[in-house]
């Protein structure tokens, strides 16, 4: 019998299926949706605030919005204040797109809880929230855990080096 685990990851794999065959005309595969209702709530975050939002390392992040931007849904620009920060703004495509895109997201939603009652999607929405916030501790023990070998590397002179541990 399958864990939970690997029914989550059953549904995730066929809800990004589901997604790619509604939005891929769109050239919005491989999740790059997400990119669009996080930018299009807040227009101007810096690329690594929206990394840690969406839960994606920075080199893919970088990676998906240099195809939006060839594909006309975001522009990015160099912070005034630091110049080593990118901020990310949608375009007026990305904000036209997000009707088909919420609209997808719905149809899916509908297809999953086809049957369960309110009271079942209400408990099932409440569990996967609890969920959520366990992962969002791990992600940012996570982050510290790097953060913390990343500032010792510095400080030992071994930022970038790698280390014989024989």
């Amino acid at each position: 019998m399958p864990t939970f685990m690997r029914k989550i990851a059953v549904i995730t794999r066929c809800g990004a299926m589901f997604r790619a065959e509604k939005l891929n005309e769109l050239g919005l595969g491989d999740n790059r949706h997400s990119y669009i209702l996080s930018l299009c709530r807040n227009p101007g975050i810096s690329q690594d605030a929206l990394s840690k939002k969406l839960f994606i390392n920075k080199s893919n992040v970088t990676r998906t919005l240099a195809t939006l931007e060839k594909l006309g849904y975001v522009w990015r620009e160099q912070s005034a204040e630091d110049k080593r920060v990118t901020l990310v703004y949608p375009t007026q495509k990305a904000v036209d797109t997000l009707p088909k895109i919420r609209a997808v997201l719905k149809e899916w939603r509908e297809f999953l809880t086809e049957g369960f009652t309110e009271e079942e999607i209400a408990v099932l929405d409440e569990s996967l929230s609890r969920l959520a916030s366990r992962v969002a501790v791990y992600a940012e023990m996570s982050e510290e855990v790097l953060n913390d070998e990343a500032l010792n590397d510095r400080e030992t002179g071994t930022a970038g080096k790698e280390t014989d541990n024989k």
